[in-house]
């Protein structure tokens, strides 16, 4: 969801910024890419607090950052290229739509508040929900179940290491949606693409 419908990554990164900022310590955009990209928000909250010994209660770490990334997505939150054509593609040709997140249920109905587009999904699953967050595979697997489809036959649209690590454990075809998609790290996944632009022009050929 993050990264793919909207360009909430760098809302993210100024949540735990501010949040953490707020806690007298200061941190970076390439610490939180590194350490917090597509984590669920218990990890993000629980990397900090051991990177920093910080002496607080996990659980509020999580709420402030919650808090602060939803108002940022109400206020800043842009959908990204491309979205509403691929979603429209897809339905038209009565393919079944999933969302599978590690972001929580808040930031979830944020999102598809802000975006209007929650009528295109007939899955919608929160890692929140799972044992494991991403990379586990279980937010896949149980997005798939929902759907009544073998993990075989799906395809992930994915912008994360993390996720995309998830996606092919759950041996489902995986696409990468990343400006930088020809890095190395991405190199195991099915497809790279620039934008959803490009995966809807490779879907209409196909």
């Amino acid at each position: 969801m993050d990264g793919v419908l909207i360009d909430s990554e760098p809302l993210w990164q100024q949540a735990q910024i501010e949040t953490m900022a707020k806690l007298g310590i200061t941190i970076t955009v390439e610490q939180c890419i590194a350490k917090t990209m597509g984590k669920r928000i218990d990890a993000i909250a629980s990397i900090w607090c051991r990177e920093f010994s910080i002496n607080a209660d996990v659980k509020q770490l999580e709420n402030a950052i919650l808090d602060r990334i939803c108002q940022l997505i109400q206020s800043q939150g842009d959908m990204l290229p491309g979205v509403t054509e691929i979603l429209q593609f897809l339905l038209q040709n009565q393919l079944k739509i999933g969302l599978a997140t590690s972001s929580s249920i808040r930031v979830v109905d944020a999102v598809l508040s802000k975006l209007q587009i929650k009528s295109y999904f007939s899955v919608i699953r929160s890692a929140d929900l799972e044992p494991y967050g991403k990379p586990h595979p279980s937010v896949y697997l149980s997005t798939a179940q929902q759907l009544g489809v073998s993990p075989a036959d799906c395809l992930v649209i994915e912008d994360s290491l993390t996720g995309l690590i998830a996606a092919k454990a759950a041996s489902m075809t995986t696409y990468i949606v990343n400006h930088n998609c020809c890095a190395d790290k991405f190199s195991f996944s099915d497809n790279q693409f620039d934008d959803l632009h490009q995966v809807l022009a490779f879907l209409t050929q196909s």
